[in-house]
């Protein structure tokens, strides 16, 4: 009999569930999205009925006490209280006016539908669990627990970090008060420095939103990552930049909206908006420029807090940690030596950071030596599953090769072939890192656009990310940090940019995965088998899945998109599928 916990992330978009044990230990964690195969699982409850009973048997196994934790606080704000009452957030109540406009780049009825599914989200949060626990453990005792959204942030960012002691910066969309929330985190405590409070501070999550608008990207399907690819074939628009700067500004841990005329220089913005005639050129501009701003203005909040806390680590968590292209960045330009962001910074992390916090306060004698996180907390795909399919399947040619998968597939990447590859455990967070991953040689810069036409079905200015045995690193990157979740972007050595040109984008860089043996023995082999054949340490890795979707989940996700796709090969754990020949 044991007790476990339940972390919920019951954000309305980037829903997810964890399991921590009586120790401390992640059993289980991972995004709504992937089990519905739905992006982002907008509206989605976390705990999904259907789902529960497979994971409370797996990994609860006899439950004395269950405690659910969700990452957002049941007492609401005080001005989201007062809409509600007026009845601002129903369907009807978008297409109301007569309440003030709010001090932010978006509008008010797009802030208004946040808060609204946000609210709904956080009162049905955990009561599909508690059904499924009435009814297969009805002695189990259950608690509950709702933690400040910003903490859940730090939580998974410090308790998943090998630091004994760190500063933490989560910079979001929005949180309980505001956008932003500082911590110092010492003995396994993290203490709050700095929280933004009030309708008046800026939100840097909300600002880059409004960058991915005017590129012509949606920020509700999470499209930011195409303002980060796109930006590398800018250059900076001072008149834009110019604006920003009157729009938003860095004071100490706040960031503020000096203008008084704030909404007419938000209108401004509108002129940069895309146009059915816009081109590549330009809005590679609005796509730079806001990156650089951006950098900028988190580079003036990190330089505080480390002036602060005096201290030479940072764990780095919400949304905005996704900017890869900053991450590398952060420790030449700020005193921090060292920066960890934890596998899912997002909100899909925040399910992790419950639960996390939920043991920790419940079980505050049992200190856990810091050691780095892993990613693969996910679900598998079990090899009866392949075994279903060769008993049933007519057209695709299915080996068993235990002893050589790794050699195998080695070779076949070396004659440019396509490899969907899935192994153990699915990652938590957004990137695939050499689990639920496809692979090519890295070597030939067409790999590129192939992978982008006839695989992803994506723009042709999205690059790809270079998994690197960690040993060689320094000999391909300027400035090398360890990047073990693909969680930064460095500058490829010049010598060696031509040698990897399907992983080096066009500015020159690369979002690496550092790849240690302790980590992921089975892709370390690959990549070193892959190494003998071509004095290359490195595989290009991109997300097994088609624009739109998700990481695959099931084998029949899997093969939804090798039969669909112009994929070669696809590997299953000990299992390599090929499609029949064309003779």
């Amino acid at each position: 009999m044991s007790t476990y916990y339940i972390g919920l992330s019951v954000t309305y978009h980037d829903s997810a569930l964890a399991i921590v044990s009586n120790e401390g230990e992640v059993l289980f964690a991972e995004a709504t999205e992937r089990f519905m195969q739905n992006k982002r699982a907008l509206n989605c409850e976390p705990d999904q009925l259907f789902r529960l009973p497979e994971l409370l048997e797996q990994y609860c196994p006899n439950p004395k006490k269950i405690v659910i934790a969700s990452n957002w606080r049941k007492k609401r704000p005080l001005y989201e209280n007062i809409i509600k009452k007026l009845g601002f957030l129903s369907a009807p109540g978008l297409l109301k006016t007569g309440v003030k406009k709010l001090h932010s780049p978006l509008t008010n009825y797009q802030l208004h539908h946040m808060m609204a599914c946000q609210r709904n989200s956080i009162d049905r949060a955990g009561l599909n669990l508690v059904r499924i626990l009435q009814e297969y453990y009805p002695d189990c005792e259950i608690a509950f627990k709702d933690y400040d959204h910003h903490l859940t942030h730090a939580a998974i960012a410090c308790y998943g970090s090998p630091f004994e002691e760190a500063a933490c910066a989560v910079i979001d969309s929005y949180g309980e008060h505001g956008a932003m929330a500082f911590y110092s985190y010492r003995n396994g405590k993290l203490e709050q420095l700095h929280e933004a409070k009030g309708l008046g501070k800026a939100s840097l999550g909300l600002y880059y939103m409004k960058i991915t608008e005017l590129c012509g990207f949606d920020w509700l399907k999470g499209e930011e990552w195409k303002v980060m690819g796109l930006a590398s074939y800018g250059k900076i628009n001072q008149r834009l930049y110019d604006l920003l700067n009157s729009i938003i500004a860095v004071n100490g841990f706040d960031c503020t909206h000096p203008a008084e005329n704030f909404f007419e220089q938000i209108a401004k913005l509108g002129e940069f908006k895309q146009r059915p005639d816009s081109t590549l050129e330009e809005l590679a501009e609005i796509a730079y420029t806001g990156q650089v701003f951006f950098a900028d203005l988190v580079t003036q909040l990190l330089t505080h807090l480390c002036e602060v806390t005096q201290c030479e680590s940072l764990a780095l968590a919400g949304g905005c940690a996704l900017n890869s292209s900053f991450n590398g960045t952060v420790t030449q330009r700020t005193g921090f030596k060292q920066v960890y962001i934890p596998p899912a910074p997002a909100d899909d992390g925040c399910a992790l950071g419950a639960a996390w916090l939920a043991y920790h306060e419940i079980s505050p004698q049992q200190q856990k030596t810091p050691k780095l996180q892993t990613p693969y907390l996910g679900s598998t795909i079990k090899d009866d599953a392949v075994e279903r399919l060769i008993r049933f399947n007519r057209s695709l040619t299915v080996q068993h090769l235990p002893d050589s998968i790794t050699a195998e597939t080695a070779q076949l990447l070396t004659e440019g072939k396509l490899v969907g590859w899935v192994q153990g455990r699915a990652e938590y967070g957004s990137r695939a890192l050499g689990n639920r991953s496809i692979l090519a040689d890295p070597r030939d810069a067409k790999i590129q656009d192939i992978i982008n036409e006839k695989v992803k079905f994506r723009e042709m200015f999205r690059p790809f990310a270079p998994s690197i045995l960690h040993e060689y690193a320094d000999d391909y990157f300027e400035n090398y940090q360890e990047s073990p979740y693909m969680d930064k972007t460095l500058k490829i050595r010049q010598s060696m940019q031509s040698k990897i040109a399907a992983t080096c984008h066009v500015d020159g860089t690369g979002r690496l995965q550092t790849v240690k043996k302790e980590s992921n023995p089975r892709f370390y082999e690959l990549i070193e088998q892959f190494y003998q054949l071509t004095q290359v340490p490195i595989l290009l890795n991109t997300s097994f899945n088609i624009m739109g979707k998700p990481l695959v989940h099931s084998l029949e996700d899997a093969l939804t998109v090798f039969m669909t796709t112009g994929l070669d090969v696809l590997v299953v754990n000990d299992y390599l599928i090929t499609k029949p020949r064309n003779e």
